[in-house]
C-alpha cells in the first residue's frame, strides 16, 4: 500500500480510538492481561466492546500518544496483506521515534498474521489483538501460537454492566426503594434491548438487525465461501423463534431445506465460531451420552430474540433463562441442562461433581411451583447439593411454600449478587 496513504489511515484511526469518551469500566480484571508477557487476544461478536476495551486497557497502563500503534483492520481502505503489519510498525517507528505497544484490532482480516505477531512476541514485544470469528483465531493460536497468548472472551453488557452505563447503583447494599425500583425498571428494559453498547446507548432496534447482518454476511457467508444464504438464514430465525429448547437435526433440515446433514453440523458451527449462539449439552458422565443427547440453543444476546425471532408470551421465561445462561457464561462456569424424571435448566459442574442446581421461571405461581421445585429437588437429592436456586421474575406465593434448601431469588438480584446465596428479604 501507497506509504502516505497507510499514513493517512493510521492517523485517522489513531485520532478516532484516542478521543473515545463515555466509557465504562467492564467487568474484566484488567491487571491479570496488562501485567502479562503474552499476547492479549481479546475474542467476542461483534460490537460488543472490543475496541473499547483496548482504549480501557491503553488508559490503565498510562502510555501516551508516543507509545501505543493502534490500527482496526476491519476498515474498507485495506487490502488483505501480511506485509501491511510490518508497514504499520515500522511506520510508527518513523513517526514517533519509539517501539510502540501494539493494539491492533479485528486482526482476522489479515491473512498470516500469526506468524507476524510470533515473531514480534519472540523479540519481548508488548502486545494486544481482537477478533471475531473463533475459528480463525483458534485454529491460528493452535499453530504458531500455543503456550504464548492469553484470551479474554468478552460479550455485550451483562445487567451490573448496564446498570453502570445507565448510571443506576448496581449494587445491594443498603438499597432505597428508590434504587430499588430504578434497577427493577431497568431490568425491564434489559430484558428487551439486550446489552450491546450502542443499543443500550441508542435503543434503536435496526442496530440489531444490522448486527444480525452484519454477522450473517460478512462472518460467516463471506468467510466461508457459501452460496445458501436464505437457508442460513433460516436456521438463525428459527433458533431465535426457539430459544433455550431443544432442537434436532432433523427440524433445522426441514426448516431451512438443506438436506445433507454435514452441511447443517457445518452451518451451526459457524454459528457457533461467530459467537452469534451457544449450544447446551445435557448432563451425563459419559461423554458419549453427551454427544448424542439433543442440546439447547441459546443466543449471544437477548436483544436479538426480541428483534429477530417470532415473539410469543411464553418466550418470557426463556428469554429469562437465556439471560442466565450468558451471566453464567461470564462468570466461566461449566454447565449443562439436566432431565431425569424431571427437568433442571442449569447443573454447574466444577472438577468431577455437580455443585449448582439453578431453575428460571418468569413467574412463580401455585400452578408452576411443583414443576418448577421437583427438577430442582431431584438434583439436589441425587447430587447431595445442600442449596439450590430458583429464579424468578414474578411471584405469587409465599416463600415457606418451597422445600427447604431450595433458594427463591428475583433474577434481577442474583444478576447483579455474581450468584452468592442471599435472601430476598
Amino acid at each position: 500500500m501507497n506509504k502516505e496513504r497507510l499514513t493517512e489511515i493510521l492517523l485517522d484511526q489513531k485520532e478516532a480510538f484516542s478521543i473515545k469518551s463515555g466509557l465504562i469500566t467492564r467487568d474484566v480484571p484488567l491487571d491479570n492481561y496488562i501485567t502479562t508477557s503474552l499476547i492479549v487476544i481479546i475474542t467476542g461478536v461483534r460490537r460488543c466492546g472490543k475496541s473499547s476495551l483496548l482504549f480501557l486497557i491503553k488508559e490503565k497502563m498510562n502510555i501516551n500518544e508516543n507509545a501505543y500503534c493502534y490500527f482496526n483492520f476491519d476498515d474498507e481502505r485495506i487490502i488483505n496483506d501480511i506485509a501491511l503489519l510490518e508497514s504499520i510498525d515500522n511506520l510508527h517507528k518513523e513517526l514517533y521515534g519509539i517501539e510502540p505497544v501494539l493494539f491492533f484490532d479485528e486482526i482476522q482480516n489479515i491473512s498470516g498474521w500469526e506468524k507476524f505477531i510470533n515473531r514480534l512476541y519472540e523479540q519481548g514485544r508488548k502486545i494486544f489483538i481482537t477478533g471475531s470469528n473463533a475459528s480463525i483465531l483458534s485454529s491460528e493460536i493452535a499453530t504458531s501460537l500455543t503456550g504464548r497468548n492469553k484470551v479474554l472472551e468478552l460479550m455485550p453488557f451483562s445487567f451490573s454492566e448496564y446498570l453502570r452505563f445507565s448510571n443506576i447503583a448496581n449494587t445491594l447494599t443498603q438499597l432505597s426503594t428508590k434504587q430499588r425500583l430504578q434497577i427493577t425498571a431497568a431490568f425491564e428494559q434489559f430484558i428487551i434491548v439486550g446489552g450491546f453498547p450502542l443499543m443500550v446507548k441508542e435503543n434503536d432496534p435496526e442496530i440489531l438487525n444490522s448486527y444480525f447482518k452484519d454477522i450473517l454476511y460478512r462472518d460467516i457467508i463471506a468467510r466461508y465461501r457459501l452460496s445458501q444464504v436464505d437457508e442460513i438464514k433460516q436456521i438463525g430465525i428459527y433458533f431465535f423463534s426457539n430459544i433455550a429448547k431443544l432442537f434436532s437435526y432433523s427440524t433445522l433440515q426441514k426448516i431451512s431445506s438443506v438436506k445433507s446433514l454435514s452441511s447443517i453440523k457445518n452451518y451451526l458451527r459457524y454459528y457457533s465460531h461467530s459467537y452469534l449462539f451457544y449450544y447446551l449439552s445435557k448432563f451425563d458422565y459419559s461423554l458419549k451420552k453427551q454427544t448424542y443427547n439433543p442440546r439447547k440453543v441459546f443466543a449471544i444476546d437477548q436483544g436479538f430474540i426480541h428483534k429477530i425471532g417470532f415473539n410469543f408470551s411464553a418466550n418470557k421465561g426463556r428469554i429469562l433463562e437465556n439471560i442466565v445462561f450468558l451471566e453464567l457464561k461470564r462468570r466461566k462456569k461449566e454447565i449443562y441442562y439436566f432431565t431425569g424424571k424431571g427437568e433442571c435448566d442449569f447443573v454447574v459442574k466444577q472438577g468431577l461433581h455437580i455443585t449448582e442446581a439453578i431453575q428460571v421461571t418468569y413467574l412463580l405461581n401455585n400452578e408452576n411451583l411443583e414443576r418448577e421445585v421437583s427438577g430442582l429437588q431431584e438434583v439436589k437429592d441425587q447430587f447431595n447439593l445442600s442449596n439450590v436456586i430458583l429464579l424468578y421474575y414474578d411471584i405469587e406465593i409465599n416463600q415457606q411454600q418451597t422445600p427447604p434448601g431450595v433458594q427463591l431469588i428475583p433474577v434481577w438480584k442474583w444478576l447483579i449478587d455474581k450468584g452468592e446465596m442471599i435472601s430476598d428479604e
